[in-house]
């Protein structure tokens, strides 16, 4: 693995992560898979961190999603949900404590997920977000929060669509909590950060546990149920093209199988 394909820094009792393959748009490669399963595990086992902001190298992408130059290498199907694939707070991964999104360009598909799974998240005012696996077939399951996240409609349009979301917009709907300049975005998320940091850490972390606890009720079943709708997409043939035709820089031929 190569240790500089994310990067695990301390500010007190702040921890920063931060995704640095800027020039593969922060995408969730093997080795960016692995690191942030590392940073997340260290950041939980430390108890003298008490608060993590995830982030990102570069100012045009938080994340792009998935590798899809990989995922065509490797002919990849349904994600695995364990050590292998994409660590998710709250589903394959246990964080027991608050962590904050700090968006600095793009994050699309997984990219919009790592923003979805943090508690907060302060966004730049370039930032958009996108859910973008219609584009390429593949599949949402992880969306399925979403619903007490967004209005229904908004997020059928998302998930539909394919467009993306401006930072402002999704502040005006009650996703992102600040919208603030790029040159300032991680100053403003650690400042959050800290705030948090210099409270009850029983409370804070009592307070987090109930929200969850009641975005949850009835999310558990939606999720499995979501992962058996998707496992005929992700087993399809148009599953496969999608990112065929993205490493091959054509455009995808759909057959709808």
């Amino acid at each position: 693995m190569n240790e500089d394909a994310v990067l695990f820094e301390r500010d007190g009792a702040i921890a920063i992560i931060r995704i640095n393959r800027p020039e593969r748009r922060n995408a969730l490669g093997r080795e960016v898979r692995e690191g942030l399963w590392n940073a997340f595990e260290r950041f939980e086992a430390d108890d003298t961190l008490k608060v993590a902001v995830l982030t990102a190298a570069g100012d045009k992408a938080f994340c792009a999603g998935m590798d899809l130059k990989e995922a065509s290498a490797t002919a990849l199907k349904v994600p695995p949900r364990g050590r292998d694939g994409v660590p998710v707070i709250g589903q394959n991964l246990a964080v027991t404590k608050p962590t904050i999104a700090a968006v600095n360009g793009v994050a699309m598909a997984g990219g919009w997920l790592m923003a979805q799974m943090c508690d907060l998240c302060v966004a730049a005012d370039t930032a958009r977000f996108a859910i973008t696996e219609a584009k390429v077939g593949r599949g949402t399951p992880w969306a399925v929060p979403l619903m007490t996240m967004l209005p229904q409609r908004i997020l059928m349009e998302l998930l539909m669509t394919g467009d993306a979301l401006t930072a402002e917009r999704l502040f005006q709907l009650g996703y992102v909590n600040r919208v603030v300049p790029l040159a300032s975005l991680l100053d403003e998320a650690v400042a959050l950060a800290r705030r948090i940091a210099d409270n009850a850490p029983l409370t804070v972390r009592a307070s987090r546990a109930m929200v969850l606890a009641a975005a949850e009720h009835g999310v558990s079943e939606a999720l499995e149920v979501a992962h058996g709708i998707f496992e005929p997409v992700y087993n399809s043939h148009d599953a496969q093209e999608g990112p065929r035709a993205f490493a091959e820089k054509r455009a995808p031929v759909w057959l709808g199988r």
